[in-house]
């Protein structure tokens, strides 16, 4: 059949007769020239030709399609024949319409020329998993102080301010538990009392306190876990870490006893060569207190770097659980996990072990 456009106009007089306008607004024509176009690319019931189908439908009901060019071609008929071609226009929109999702349903319903999968086709291999680097080093740290015999011990990471500061001998006004410093947990009405508060605990050391509150003398435990403190993240610093907390409380323990067990398991762990020192400190809940620092190799540069902080009990925290500090004396250790997996592996930034690249995590 010719196009609409090949077809000869009728006179004005005819158009006027019919209530039609010229034969490019004549919807009995191009309802004919639609679905004959419409058959040729689906006859009968066989499936119809997908890309001739898709043609079809830009030539007719696409944004520059022949219905859309017979819509603006409205604004040219006489005034008092608008009416009656905009909603036979609008008539044959919906048969033509009606028509292509008829046929367009059997496409979708025809079997396909190939399988939606091809078996032929090598598969993307897949990669076997492995544990966090992290995951890796707590389970060696934990292996090794198992093996001097030391027992796992495990506490909540939401603690309470007994635990977190009452109970290790830092009182209220300490800068220690300054708003600052910690995360602390609103009650449900938004107010916070001093000494009721929640908070994220800053220290494994929160552990230990349970510890020696359920167990009697002798002790001892070692407990790893999460931790929180807002510090500002640079390559040795973030505000969530691991630390792994040791505890021994039995009669007659010295210092000599905690610098025997942190450089053995220095030696143990890195190696004869590990390079561990000591240094005097403070902190409230032992006395004397130390820090222990090791030498590592942060981005090209070899410098020491604090792992944790250690000392012996303060008689104050044996009373706060019960403990008699004349009977019974002990030690206790607090190291950071991560700075040692950065020094067992060569990690120079410790927010490469939180950025889940997998490029870098499958390095370990």
């Amino acid at each position: 059949m010719s196009e609409v456009a090949d077809t000869p106009s009728p006179s004005p007089g005819a158009s006027a007769q019919s209530g039609l306008g010229p034969s490019s607004l004549d919807p009995a024509a191009l309802r004919e020239e639609a679905l004959s176009a419409l058959r040729r690319v689906a006859p009968g019931e066989a499936p119809p030709d997908v890309s001739g189908l898709e043609a079809w439908r830009v030539a007719w009901l696409g944004a520059n399609g022949r219905l859309r060019d017979a819509m603006t071609a409205l604004k040219a008929a006489p005034r008092e024949l608008r009416p009656a071609l905009g909603k036979a226009l609008n008539e044959l929109k919906s048969v033509v319409e009606a028509a292509f999702e008829e046929v367009r349903s059997r496409a979708g319903a025809a079997p396909s020329e190939r399988p939606a999968i091809d078996v032929t086709e090598p598969g993307i291999p897949a990669g076997l998993g492995r544990r966090h680097v992290l995951t890796r080093t707590i389970d060696e740290i934990v292996d090794v102080f198992g093996r001097m015999g030391f027992s796992v011990a495990t506490g909540p990471e939401v603690e309470d301010e007994f635990h977190n500061f009452i109970a290790l001998n830092i009182p209220p006004g300490h800068p220690a538990r300054d708003a600052k410093d910690n995360f602390y947990m609103e009650g449900p009405a938004g107010e916070i009392a001093e000494g009721s508060r929640r908070l994220l605990r800053s220290q494994t050391s929160t552990i230990q306190i349970r510890a020696m509150r359920a167990s009697p003398p002798p002790l001892k435990v070692v407990a790893v876990g999460r931790v929180y403190r807002p510090d500002a993240h640079d390559a040795t610093h973030y505000s969530m870490f691991h630390q792994i907390e040791g505890l021994c409380v039995d009669r007659s323990v010295t210092m000599v006893d905690l610098k025997t067990t942190l450089f053995q398991f220095a030696r143990a762990y890195f190696g004869e060569g590990a390079e561990v020192r000591m240094r005097p400190s403070f902190f409230p809940f032992t006395e004397p207190s130390a820090e222990v620092d090791m030498k590592m190799r942060i981005r090209g540069e070899w410098r020491w770097v604090e792992l944790g902080g250690c000392g012996m009990v303060d008689p104050n925290v044996f009373a706060a659980v019960g403990i008699d500090p004349e009977e019974w004396t002990g030690f206790a250790f607090g190291l950071g996990v991560e700075r040692i997996a950065m020094r067992r592996y060569g990690i120079a930034d410790i927010r490469w072990l939180f950025e889940n690249d997998a490029r870098f995590l499958r390095q370990f």
